[in-house]
């Protein structure tokens, strides 16, 4: 029998904590249109969620090869660093979430296939100790959607991947947490995502507070023992 108490909630950081996906979208579109290609929703909703290198190989393809993906890749971090210097907006629902939790006392763990330079931007960004740790895409041998990011943040906050709660708004993301062994509280959008079991989908955030994300943890934990 799974044991039924939450140790800790993973937040992914793109689309999830931060309101983010718009600077990509923005990076994207001004990149690819320097290489003649109109950056389309479809484009958008291949990449959302990453991982970088797979992003930085398919706008190297649209562009004929005229870059390799290693320039897509820095040149898209570099955008992206650059809005997130000027502020970060939090999507619906997720600081007063975070806060909740804090106050709680739940230990939380920001999970991203993002690089360490745009995490660490968005951390100093937020309040001292918002975060136990953090883990990036080079933190990683493989960045979602293997699963190793998660084995990672929770061996960080000595807890049991199934003792944790991932939060994830990307197919890439919500497949990385599920196939951790972790519940997943996922919030797609753009993408849709079928049921299944240790997933528990939400239009956002808003609203939810740590006795909610408890009573879903145990509810999903149940279902999938």
């Amino acid at each position: 029998m799974t044991n039924q108490n939450m140790q800790a909630v993973l937040f992914d950081m793109d689309g999830t904590l931060i309101n983010s996906e718009p600077y990509w979208l923005i990076a994207e579109r001004e990149l690819m249109s320097r290489f003649d290609h109109r950056w389309s929703d479809e484009d958008q909703a291949y990449c959302i969620g990453g991982p970088l290198p797979k992003v930085g190989a398919y706008m190297s393809k649209l562009a004929a090869g005229a870059a390799d993906a290693y320039f897509f890749e820095t040149e898209l971090v570099r955008m992206v660093a650059e809005q997130f210097s000027k502020g970060l907006e939090f999507m619906p629902g997720a600081e007063e979430l975070v806060h909740d939790l804090i106050a709680n006392e739940v230990p939380i763990a920001l999970v991203s296939a993002s690089p360490r330079l745009l995490v660490d931007s968005a951390i100093a960004l937020l309040p001292a100790g918002t975060f136990v740790s953090s883990v990036s895409n080079q933190d990683v041998h493989t960045s979602k959607p293997d699963p190793e990011s998660y084995f990672l943040a929770a061996a960080n906050l000595n807890v049991e991947i199934k003792q944790c709660l991932v939060l994830e708004d990307s197919k890439t993301g919500i497949d990385a947490g599920l196939s951790s062994g972790a519940v997943v509280i996922g919030i797609p959008h753009i993408i849709s995502y079928p049921p299944s079991k240790r997933l528990h989908l939400r239009r956002d955030l808003v609203g939810l507070t740590t006795a909610d994300i408890r009573d879903i943890f145990h509810s999903k934990s149940q279902e999938a023992s």
